[in-house]
C-alpha cells in the first residue's frame, strides 16, 4: 500500500495536494530475489542438507549495492512487504514459486542513525521467530545466560519493550524464554525459581549433556550446545548463538517449518574497511544460519569472497562464498553500470532509473485532482539532470514545492545541482578516497595509474578501494576502464560543497594540472602509433586546459599528431555552461581550431572559414599552431572558390618553412591547376615529394587530361606510400580518386576499386572523400542510370557542404552520362551549371571537358593551358565516351 510523503505534505499549505511515496518498479531485482530464494528453499529441503555442517560453502546471501540515493532502502522495505504477504506485492511482480512455504521477513536497519547494535540484531531475529508460538530452548537458555551476565540490572523484557521489539513482534518472546527455562529446569529436576538460578541451570544442563542423560535428549542432538554454554558469555560468544537458532529451526516439524529472510539494510554503516569487528560478527550470523536467507543492501559490494581478508573475517574466499565471488573473466557488477549479476547472481547492482521510470516517478509523487502537479517540461529537465538517481528526483520534488510557495516553477529552475549529494557520496569515504574522487571527477574516464597521478598520491591503494564503489562504473572495452556515475561527477564538479574538506579553486587547478600532465605522460610513453590513445588524451586534456586556463604543453604536439592522419574524429569538448564564448587563452583557441577542423566534415565550408578566421585573428596560438589555422583556413577558402584568399594563406605558410610548408606548396599547385595552369602545376608537383603528397597531386593533374591510366597509377603509388607511412586518411583519399578515374575506363575494374575505397573509409570521417566515392559509382554506371535521384541528392549535399570541387566533379559525371546516351541538350545544361560554378575563374576547364565529352564545340577558345594542347585532351575524352557507348551498345 502506498505511503504518504510527509516531507512533501509538510512543505506546502495546499490541502488538495496529494503527496505519495511513489515506488518505481524494481521487477528485475524482485525476480532475482525470487529465483535465489527458490534455490535456497530447494537446497535446505534436500535430505543431505545439514544445518550443523560448518564447512560447506554458503549460498544463503544476496547483496544489492548501489550509489547513495539510488533507492536501496526503499527496495529493502518493498521486499520486506512483498515477502510478508501477497497483498503488499506489486501485481507485475507475479506469484512466487514457494506458495506452500512460510517465509518470515525480518528487516534490520544498520544505519548509524538507527543505533542498532549487534545485540539488537540477534534479539531482533529471535523476537521475529516468536511468531512460531513456541520456545527455542537451546538458544533461549544461552541467551538468558548471556543477558544475566552482561545486563544484570536490566531485565530483558524491559529492554525489549524500550527498544520497540516487544511491540514490533508482540510480547511472546519473554514468555517463550521463560517457558524454555522452566522446561529445562523441570527436566533437570531443579527446584526453585528458574530466573534467579540461571547459572545453576546452565551448569546442570551442561553436565547432563556431557553425561548424555535421557532427561535432556531433546537438546542432546545439538552437538555444540554444551560448548557454547561453557564459554564466557560475552559478545564474542553471542555471535555464535545463531547456530543454536539454526539448529532449533531445523528441529521444527514440517507443518511448522519457517524460513527467515533477514534483510540487512545500510550495511555500509557497520564499519569501515579497516576495522571490521562488527562485520565479522554479522558474517558469523550468516554463516551459522545456513537455513536462513539474508538480503544485504549497501553502497558497496561485500568483499567476503576476497581471500585477502583472511584474518579480518572468519570465512573468506570464493570457496566459502561462491555466490559473492567475481570470476576473473568477468566484470564486477559494481562497475558495469547495468543491473546485471556476476558470481552466480548474488552481487547485484541497483541500477539507475530509466527515463521512463523517472518521469513516472515524478508524475506520481505530487498530484492534484488526480493529475501530475509537476508539468511534463519540468519533469523532462529533472529526468535529464538526474541520470536516473532517485535521490535527485526527491530533492527536485522538494525544490519544486519550495519554489511554488512564491511563484510557479519553470523548467530553468531545475538546471540545478544539489550539494546534499556530495555529502551523501563522501560520507563513508576515507580522506584519501575523497581526494581521489574529487581528482577523477575532472576526467571522463580513468585507470588506476591515471587516477593516482591525478590525485598526486604515491600509492594506488585509495584508488583501488574507490573503484570498488558502485558510483564507479566499468567498461572493460574502453581505453580507460573506469568512469564516475554521471550525476555524481557533475555534482562534485558543479554543486556548492559544504563539506569540511572541500577544495578551494587553487586545489581544483592543481588537480587539473596533475591530470593534464598524467594524460600527457600516458600518451608520450606509448610506443608506436596509437590513434585511439591520442584521441582519448586530447578529448580529456583539451577541456582541462581550457577550463582551468593551463599551458598547452604536450597538447601542441598531440594536435599535430591528430591532424597528420586526416581522420578527423569528433574531438571538441562540450561548451562551458554559462561561460563567455570568446577566446581568451591559447587553450581556448586550440579547442576551437581542432573543433572547426573536425566539424568541417559536417558543416558548410563557410562556417569552417568563419571559425578559423576567428582563431587566426586572436593571435593566441604559438607560431606553429597559428600556421596550422592559417593553412586550413586557406583550404576552406579554396573549397569555397575564393582562390585569392586561399593563395595568400598558402603562400604565407609555404614561406614560413614550418611543418605545413610542403602541404602549402601542394595547395599552391592545386590553385594553379584550378586556374587551368597545368604546366606550372605539373612542374611544381614533381618537386613535392611525400610530404607534399606528390603522387596524388600528379594524379589530380593527369585525370582532367583524360590520361586516366597514368592518373590511376599515380593514385595507386600515393595510396601505397600513405600505407607505408601509416596515414589512413591519405590512403583512403588516394584510393577513392583511383576508383573515380578507373570508373571512366572500366566499370568492372572500378567495382573492385570502389569496394576497396569503401573499406579504407570505414571508421574515418572524410566528407569530401566520401563524395568522391559516391561520384565514382555514378561514373561507373554512366549510360545505365535509370534515374538521377541519387545524383540530385548528392548535388544538394555537396552544396550544403560548400565543397565546390566535389560539385564540379559531380556535374562532370552527369555530363559523361548524358554524352554516352547522346543527350546533347542535357550536356549543355550541365555546361551551364559548370560555368556558374566557374564564375570566379577557377574550375573553368570542367566546362571545356563537358564540351569535349558531348562533341559540342566550345563557344570561345579555352583559357586553360593543357599539357599537350586542347585537341589531344578533346580526343581522349571523346574517345572515352565512345568506348562506353560501344560497351553498352548504345546507338547514335
Amino acid at each position: 500500500m502506498a505511503g504518504r510523503d510527509l516531507r512533501a505534505l509538510f512543505s506546502t499549505n495546499d490541502r488538495q495536494l496529494e503527496a505519495g511515496e511513489a515506488f518505481t518498479n524494481r521487477q528485475l531485482q524482485w525476480e532475482l530475489v525470487a529465483a535465489a530464494l527458490t534455490r535456497h528453499l530447494r537446497h535446505t529441503a534436500d535430505p543431505g542438507f545439514d544445518v550443523e555442517d560448518l564447512e560447506a560453502p554458503r549460498d544463503n546471501i544476496m547483496v544489492f549495492h548501489g550509489v547513495g540515493g539510488i533507492g536501496k532502502t526503499t527496495l529493502s522495505r518493498k521486499l520486506e512487504a512483498a515477502l510478508a504477504g501477497a497483498e503488499h506485492r506489486p501485481a507485475q511482480w507475479g506469484e512466487p514459486t514457494w506458495a506452500g512455504e512460510r517465509i518470515l521477513p525480518v528487516r534490520i536497519d544498520l544505519a548509524r542513525s538507527a543505533g542498532t547494535s549487534f545485540e539488537d540484531l540477534v534479539l531482533t531475529i529471535r523476537a521475529a521467530l516468536s511468531s512460531l508460538g513456541r520456545p527455542l530452548p537451546a538458544f533461549d537458555v544461552a541467551l538468558r545466560r548471556y543477558w544475566e551476565a552482561q545486563h544484570p540490572a536490566e531485565p530483558l523484557e524491559e529492554y525489549l519493550r524500550r527498544g520497540g521489539l516487544a511491540g514490533r513482534f508482540a510480547k511472546a518472546m519473554p514468555q517463550q524464554m521463560q517457558s524454555a527455562m522452566a522446561d529445562v529446569a523441570q527436566a533437570l529436576l531443579l527446584p526453585g525459581t528458574v530466573g534467579t538460578a540461571i547459572g545453576q541451570l546452565t551448569g546442570s544442563l551442561v553436565r547432563a549433556l556431557r553425561e548424555r542423560r535421557q532427561t535432556v535428549r531433546a537438546l542432546a542432538g545439538c552437538e555444540r550446545l554444551a560448548d557454547l554454554l561453557e564459554a564466557e558469555p560475552d559478545v564474542e560468544a553471542l555471535s555464535f548463538y545463531p547456530h543454536l537458532l539454526a539448529w532449533e529451526l531445523a528441529q521444527l516439524p514440517a507443518d511448522k517449518r519457517i524460513v527467515p529472510v533477514v534483510l540487512l539494510d545500510t550495511f555500509e554503516d557497520v564499519g569501515d574497511r579497516t576495522h571490521r569487528d562488527l562485520e565479522r560478527l554479522i558474517q558469523r550470523v550468516v554463516w551459522l544460519m545456513p537455513n536462513a536467507f539474508f538480503i544485504v543492501t549497501s553502497r558497496s559490494r561485500l568483499q567476503w569472497a576476497d581471500p585477502h581478508l583472511q584474518g579480518q573475517l572468519d570465512y573468506t574466499g570464493a570457496a566459502a562464498w561462491p555466490g559473492l565471488a567475481t570470476p576473473a573473466s568477468t566484470v564486477p557488477a559494481a562497475r558495469t553500470g547495468g543491473a546485471t549479476t556476476r558470481g552466480r547472481g548474488r552481487q547485484v547492482l541497483v541500477g539507475d532509473f530509466s527515463p521512463e521510470d523517472c518521469d513516472d516517478y515524478l508524475a506520481r509523487r505530487l498530484s492534484r485532482d488526480g493529475q501530475p502537479l509537476i508539468g511534463s517540461e519540468i519533469r523532462q529537465v529533472i529526468t535529464g539532470r538526474s541520470h536516473g538517481l532517485p535521490l535527485y528526483l526527491d530533492l527536485s520534488v522538494l525544490r519544486f514545492l519550495e519554489i511554488r510557495r512564491t511563484r510557479e516553477p519553470v523548467p530553468a529552475d531545475f538546471d540545478h545541482d544539489f550539494g546534499a549529494l556530495i555529502a551523501r557520496t563522501l560520507s563513508d569515504l576515507t580522506p584519501d578516497e575523497r581526494h581521489v574522487l574529487r581528482s577523477i571527477s575532472l576526467l571522463d574516464a580513468f585507470d588506476l595509474t591515471l587516477a593516482t597521478a591525478a590525485a598526486g598520491l604515491g600509492h594506488e591503494a585509495p584508488a583501488m578501494r574507490l573503484i570498488e564503489r558502485p558510483f564507479v562504473r566499468e567498461n572493460p572495452f574502453g581505453l580507460w576502464p573506469y568512469h564516475l556515475h554521471g550525476l555524481i561527477r557533475s555534482t562534485i564538479r558543479s554543486a556548492d560543497d559544504a563539506t569540511d574538506d572541500r577544495w578551494s579553486a587553487r586545489d581544483w587547478e592543481r588537480a587539473a594540472e596533475r591530470a593534464l600532465a598524467a594524460l600527457g605522460a600516458q600518451w608520450s610513453a606509448h610506443s608506436g602509433r596509437d590513434r585511439m590513445l591520442l584521441v582519448g588524451c586530447l578529448r580529456q586534456g583539451l577541456p582541462l586546459a581550457r577550463d582551468f586556463r593551463l599551458d598547452l604543453g604536450w597538447l601542441a604536439d598531440a594536435a599535430w599528431a591528430y591532424v597528420s592522419d586526416s581522420v578527423w574524429e569528433p574531438i571538441a569538448p562540450p561548451s562551458r555552461t554559462g561561460a563567455d564564448s570568446g577566446l581568451e587563452t591559447a587553450a581556448d583557441a586550440l579547442v576551437e581550431l581542432l573543433a572547426a577542423l573536425a566539424r568541417r566534415q559536417h558543416e558548410h565550408r563557410s562556417v569552417t572559414a568563419s571559425r578559423l578566421t576567428t582563431v587566426v585573428r586572436t593571435g593566441l596560438l604559438p607560431a606553429d599552431l597559428h600556421e596550422m589555422a592559417v593553412y586550413y583556413l586557406a583550404k576552406a577558402h579554396r573549397d569555397l572558390g575564393d582562390s585569392a584568399a586561399s593563395r595568400q594563406g598558402m603562400q604565407l605558410v609555404a614561406d614560413g618553412g614550418g611543418r605545413l610548408a610542403p602541404a602549402a606548396r601542394r595547395g599552391l599547385v592545386h590553385l594553379a591547376r584550378l586556374a587551368g595552369d597545368f604546366p606550372t602545376a605539373y612542374d611544381t608537383a614533381r618537386t613535392l615529394g611525400w610530404a607534399g603528397r606528390q603522387h596524388r597531386v600528379e594524379g589530380d593533374i593527369l585525370w582532367p587530361h583524360a590520361e586516366l591510366d597514368r592518373a590511376a597509377a599515380a593514385y595507386a603509388a600515393a595510396r601505397d606510400q600513405a600505407e607505408q607511412h601509416g596515414v589512413a586518411g591519405e590512403r583512403a583519399t588516394s584510393q577513392a580518386h583511383r576508383a573515380l578515374v578507373l570508373a571512366f575506363t572500366d566499370p568492372a575494374v572500378a567495382d573492385d576499386e570502389l569496394h576497396l575505397a569503401e573499406q579504407l573509409l570505414t571508421g574515418l570521417d572524410l566528407r569530401a572523400t566520401s563524395f568522391t566515392v559516391r561520384i565514382a559509382a555514378l561514373v561507373r554506371d554512366a549510360g545505365t542510370l535509370r534515374g538521377l535521384e541519387s545524383a540530385r541528392a548528392l548535388r544538394a549535399e555537396t552544396r550544403d557542404a560548400g565543397i565546390t570541387a566535389a560539385e564540379a566533379v559531380l556535374e562532370l559525371s552527369l555530363a559523361f552520362h548524358h554524352a554516352v546516351l547522346g543527350e546533347r541538350d542535357k550536356v549543355r545544361a550541365v555546361v551551364d551549371r559548370l560555368r556558374e560554378l566557374a564564375r570566379t575563374g577557377d574550375y573553368a576547364y570542367y566546362a571545356d571537358i563537358a564540351h569535349y565529352m558531348g562533341g559540342v564545340p566550345l563557344p570561345a577558345p579555352s583559357p586553360a593551358h593543357w599539357l599537350d594542347g586542347p585537341e589531344a585532351v578533346r580526343a581522349r575524352w571523346y574517345q572515352l565516351v565512345q568506348n562506353r557507348r560501344a560497351h553498352l551498345r548504345v546507338d547514335g
